[in-house]
């Protein structure tokens, strides 16, 4: 930041030097430092070094002043400042402001501008017909259009992108040189005449140009399938109304119960089937366009787009091609998902995306610009408690999370689900895009494929590997190969100390802190499978102070996809297995009987202190859900089918070993009570979800008074949920506790490799 006083001089005129490191590379920010200096009757010069941007500034004193001031009030739009040092330096002959060329420095930290949606001004050229740009589908300026999906090796420069096949005709290139253009040194640069073109296939027919978009939206119309090629990977798309098309998108893709990304031309026409807040707006009309999680307002959309959840996933356009595909008054919205098999990475090159994808796709809207890097859609939800990153990706990576901490450079592998990875260069962590569930080789492949070439665009070699505890995790085991491989040391991190370290580090907290760690599986350092904790965590050790109770995981792997297992699990534990609910009257109890051995005998059944399974359990004792399709679905459904209720069940709390127990089991006496005197569902699961937050507040006020210590971080995918995170987090506020959630990593495994990273270095002193 700007020091309050920059300069104290009031006569004279005088010369400083100025460095301003953060994303000020490839984003137009030369262009307005000439623009600004010169507007304050400023002579000197700007160049790009490794790092960022340095100025020499030389004028009165109250000129230089006001231009230093002006540098992040006015800066680009998609322009990241994370540090100005001024310092004075001795006066140069200058008359006049200059760009000069770039210096390549060593030491410096790269850092790379996300690719940033279309902007107001290209949207425009778009669909003016007197511009020669006019519904050319790669329009972009310096303010937006692909960044990181397209760099190959820095400097980002145009021959080290995959634009390099397209030479800049004559115009473009004039543009690209002229200083006062808002295509200075855009990198993409293009127009119909030079650029990438666009071609759709569709059973024999092949079109390009404006002919292939109009049959790609008229089929689209019709009902079919269209495989999308978009920045950073292929999206499979269909009319989001036509119920049909939606149904069979999902039959073809194998997806068969797990919600659906929409995408509508504006926020008006999203405003007619679902809720818009305030956040929601604010996401959807800026530069990243994430998913947006919204409340379903009408049944206008397809049922089977969004089958189990009351939200919609909706964004806008953020391509010149998906604005053209929806400039058509017959579609409202688009289904816009992944381009994949169900649990496969993202499809991003032409030929594979025929050959994986064409079981599904009716036809192929492709382009000739290649991508370099798979990034998927992020996804937000607006919360009471601001917006959450549920996954980050396009819009977000590579920008870094500052974490004001010298780490040094360590490559942090992730978890197994939802996997990210994190390379460290000092202060700044460099998260990766979302890579998925590392459930095959073809996900390990492109982990392992994002990893070298993250490392190789920010020129980071590893000191340091950081891993999970879980020695089945293909991440661990890659870790320890790697280390092995090029002799590093490698540190393993505890699950849940790495999800409370990286809400922490996030958010500027020197520790030690209270934690409160909420998910489905973390691997436990006495063997168990840990998952509602609360610990006192610094950055290098941790201390378990409280857990819910352990029940057993009849089957293991097994009882997380089939969450009847974990109904009768919690109502065998309280005698409940006899009473007269659907639950017991539907159970197999001979398959039962089995699993009941199971863990009388303890085979494949490992001890569990899981929010998640709980949630599971209620879910199956409610009947809204005895198998998961996806992971995670019955405890969303859960909180989808909630409404409001007063009221708690009873629960437990207990010393065992100086750890606080939270025993679960006596919710299930009130919620089996409750069903069978015919209270509402919704009801019955607003109420698990006051009672599950009253336990953890009580559990964390007992801690606060043990350790002394007031600030609390969330984290863990359970702070998905919102009625958890804003019920939990009201709660503790009252009690005079300082709350801190996450707002630039998800809570789930997504930003786990954060916390590795930042836990890692501290572990190894």
């Amino acid at each position: 930041m700007v020091e309050e006083t920059l300069i104290h001089s009031d006569q004279g005129r005088v010369r400083f030097q100025v460095t301003i490191t953060g994303i000020v590379q490839g984003v137009g920010f030369r262009p307005f430092i000439h623009r600004l200096a010169r507007s304050h009757h400023i002579v000197g010069s700007v160049y790009n070094f490794t790092g960022g941007v340095v100025i020499e500034a030389e004028g009165r004193a109250e000129d230089v002043d006001a231009f230093i001031r002006a540098l992040p009030e006015e800066a680009p739009p998609i322009a990241r400042i994370e540090d100005i040092s001024v310092r004075e330096v001795p006066f140069v002959e200058d008359s006049e402001f200059v760009i000069i060329p770039s210096r390549e420095t060593p030491g410096g930290t790269i850092l790379l501008s996300p690719d940033v949606a279309t902007c107001a001004d290209c949207t425009r050229e778009l669909f003016d017909p007197a511009d020669h740009r006019y519904r050319y589908p790669f329009i972009n300026c310096t303010n937006c259009g692909p960044r990181f999906t397209i760099i190959e090796s820095v400097p980002y420069d145009r021959p080290n992108t995959t634009m390099a096949p397209f030479t800049m005709c004559p115009q473009c290139q004039a543009e690209y040189e002229d200083i006062n253009d808002r295509r200075y040194h855009a990198q993409p640069n293009a127009c119909p005449v030079c650029g990438p073109q666009v071609e759709l296939l569709c059973a024999d027919e092949s079109l390009g140009g404006a002919a292939a978009i109009r049959r790609a939206t008229q089929l689209l119309v019709e009902g079919h399938t269209v495989a999308v090629k978009g920045l950073g990977g292929f999206h499979l798309a269909c009319d989001a109304c036509n119920e049909p098309a939606v149904r069979t998108l999902r039959e073809r893709k194998g997806r068969e119960e797990k919600s659906l990304a929409i995408m509508s031309a504006s926020l008006e026409d999203i405003a007619t089937y679902a809720e818009l807040n305030d956040t929601g707006r604010e996401l959807l009309v800026g530069p990243i366009r994430p998913i947006v999680l919204l409340k379903k307002a009408s049944p206008i959309i397809a049922e089977s787009v969004a089958p189990d959840s009351r939200y919609y996933g909706v964004m806008t356009p953020y391509t010149p091609l998906h604005h053209l595909l929806l400039d058509d008054e017959r579609l409202l919205a688009l289904v816009m998902t992944s381009g994949n098999l169900s649990e496969e990475p993202l499809a991003t090159d032409n030929e594979e995306a025929q050959q994986r994808l064409g079981r599904i796709a009716d036809a192929f809207l492709m382009h000739n610009r290649d991508i370099q890097v798979g990034c998927d859609d992020s996804v937000v939800r607006p919360t009471a408690r601001g917006p959450i990153i549920m996954r980050r990706a396009r819009g977000y990576v590579p920008f870094p999370v500052s974490t004001k901490k010298d780490l040094g450079r360590v490559l942090a592998v992730g978890a197994h689900l939802k996997n990210t990875f994190c390379l460290t260069d000092g202060p700044n962590a460099f998260l990766s895009q979302h890579i998925g569930d590392l459930d095959d080789a073809q996900t390990l492949d492109y982990f392992q494929w994002c990893i070298d070439h993250l490392q190789d665009v920010l020129r980071i070699e590893p000191e340091l590997i950081a891993y999970d505890l879980h020695p089945d995790y293909l991440s661990t085991r890659y870790a320890l190969r790697l280390a092995e491989e090029r002799g590093l040391e490698a540190v393993g991190v505890q699950h849940h100390h790495a999800h409370i370290a990286a809400c922490m580090v996030e958010n500027g907290l020197q520790g030690p802190a209270l934690g409160i760690a909420c998910d489905g599986t973390g691997y436990g350092e006495d063997g168990c499978v840990w998952g509602c904790e609360i610990l006192v965590a610094g950055y290098g050790n941790y201390q378990r102070l409280a857990h819910l109770d352990y029940v057993p995981l009849p089957g293991g792997a097994q009882a997380v996809r089939e969450p009847w297992r974990m109904g009768a699990v919690y109502l065998a534990r309280q005698g409940l297995l006899d009473e007269d609910i659907a639950f017991c009257r539907n159970l197999d109890q001979v398959q039962w009987r089995l699993l009941q051995q199971m863990i009388d005998k303890g085979i494949n059944s490992p001890l569990a202190s899981s929010a998640g399974r709980l949630f599971d359990a209620v879910a199956a004792v409610l009947g809204i859900r005895r198998v998961n399709v996806y992971e995670g679905q019955a405890a969303m459904m859960v909180e989808a089918v909630a409404t409001t209720a007063e009221g708690t069940y009873d629960y437990n709390m207990c010393e065992e070993n100086d750890l606080i127990i939270m025993e679960a089991g006596p919710m299930f006496t009130g919620i089996v009570a409750d069903l069978q005197a015919g209270i509402d569902i919704g009801c019955i699961a607003a109420r698990f979800h006051n009672t599950f937050v009253e336990m953890l507040a009580e559990a964390a006020a007992r801690a606060a008074r043990l350790t002394g210590l007031k600030q609390v971080a969330f984290s863990g995918g359970t702070f998905q949920n919102e009625l958890v995170l804003t019920g939990l987090h009201q709660r503790l506020s009252e009690q005079g506790l300082e709350v801190f959630v996450h707002k630039q990593v998800p809570p789930n495994d997504g930003g786990l490799s954060l916390g590795q990273a930042v836990v890692a270095p501290e572990r190894r002193k």
